[in-house]
């Protein structure tokens, strides 16, 4: 659950721990994580690129050149991964990464990485436990890097005792339990709902909206993946997200999005609501198809209850974030919807055809606070405007 959806990359090196490697693929990818290998030239003596490539379905990388005169960026690698794993990692790589030297791809990865990297230690006994080892591992340690402890047992020299790498399945618990208990919104309950309403007209026919739901979504899938408990309220879209952990509860009408929202909200933290609902549904929608007899077909329309509005009555020590579409005066209607709403924020855009919210992977934003602190985006994915607004939420929850 914890690794769902995480970029990993996978450092091996040549010890003969390699081997497991394979099975730690395997166990990373069945945990929902995305892997890409890096491999030493020695690592290749214990395990093929190629298994490692069918397991990870990724290119295997072994040196800054592959595949003739194709460049390996270290850069471009260590700004993927959300975390980097070396397994095994020999005496000589650790010594390596503790004192800065750069003479393989591997390493360069490592020395360009802002992501958390966990070292899973292997070697032989005497060598496990030589100073000059152990000091290599509080240097790792004190600059941040988890070093996940060797196991006892029988070693490839025959020796029993302290320096085999950690078996797979320990390494990954180890690795999510860390992530757990380091998640910044662990334990906090935050409602988000998403997407359109469709509001029946007959049982054919419905006004409704072009909402994807895809920032919502992006939203509830970031905050699992940071540890919250959420709730996602979702109107008729095609899209789900990829987190098992989240609570989907599916919605159609804006009545249906209205009572699913107040029903969760009393026990959340943290309530955003992105969905475009309708504004307004038909008073009177036929049982029957309508048929087309007559040249003119006139629709009474009766207002939607505000979602936003009643939460903002009923909120007490809660967040509560709102969206804010608009054509045109995008901020001066936005700051209106803030007072009167009691928001702690709202999330400010704008549809046109430069910046066609519905439906794009895509959108530029302003976040605008109750203190009347506003942020305003650049153009970015609907992916990392959620982590943008995960990390405004983190901030605002520290005040």
């Amino acid at each position: 659950m914890a690794l769902q959806n995480k970029k990993i990359i996978l450092g091996i090196t040549g010890g003969i721990a390699a081997y497991k490697c394979a099975h730690l693929v395997r166990l990373f990818v069945k945990a929902g994580a995305e892997v890409k290998v890096i491999m030493t030239a020695s690592a290749k003596q214990f395990v093929t690129p190629e298994t490692l490539a069918v397991l990870s379905k990724n290119q295997v990388t072994c040196d800054f050149f592959d595949l003739g005169s194709n460049w390996n960026s270290h850069v471009e690698f260590a700004e993927w991964a959300d975390l980097i794993v070396v397994a095994p990692a020999t005496a000589n790589t650790i010594a390596k990464f503790a004192n800065g030297i750069c003479d393989n791809l591997l390493c360069a990865v490592y020395l360009s990485a802002k992501s958390k990297v966990y070292i899973a230690p292997a070697m032989d006994l005497d060598m496990y436990q030589h100073p000059t080892t152990k000091s290599n591992l509080i240097s790792l340690e004190k600059n941040a890097n988890v070093i996940i402890p060797a196991e006892s047992g029988e070693l490839a020299s025959g020796l029993i005792g302290e320096g085999r790498m950690a078996e797979p399945e320990t390494i990954v618990k180890f690795i999510e339990s860390d992530i757990l208990s380091n998640s910044p919104f662990r334990g906090k309950k935050i409602l988000i709902n998403a997407g359109p309403t469709f509001e029946a007209i007959d049982p054919v026919r419905f006004i409704g909206n072009r909402s994807s739901g895809k920032t919502g979504i992006e939203l509830a899938d970031e905050f699992a993946s940071k540890g919250a408990e959420v709730t996602l309220v979702l109107g008729p879209s095609s899209l789900r997200p990829h987190s098992n952990s989240i609570t989907l509860i599916s919605v159609e009408s804006a009545e249906d999005m209205y009572q699913a929202c107040v029903k969760f909200y009393p026990n959340t933290d943290i309530a955003i609501l992105s969905a475009a609902v309708a504004d307004y549904t038909p008073k009177h929608p036929n049982k029957a198809k309508i048929k087309k007899s007559e040249a003119e077909l006139n629709l009474e329309l009766t207002k939607t209850k505000d979602i936003l509005a009643e939460l903002g009555k009923q909120k007490k020590n809660q967040i509560l974030i709102g969206f804010a579409l608009e054509t045109n005066k995008a901020l001066d209607y936005a700051k209106e919807k803030l007072l009167l709403k009691n928001l702690d924020a709202i999330i400010v855009n704008t549809t046109s055809e430069k910046n066609p919210a519905f439906g794009s992977d895509f959108n530029t934003i302003s976040i605008l606070d109750k203190h009347n602190k506003l942020v305003n985006f650049e153009l970015k994915s609907k992916k990392e405007i959620a982590k943008e607004i995960a990390s405004f939420v983190l901030a605002y929850l520290k005040k």
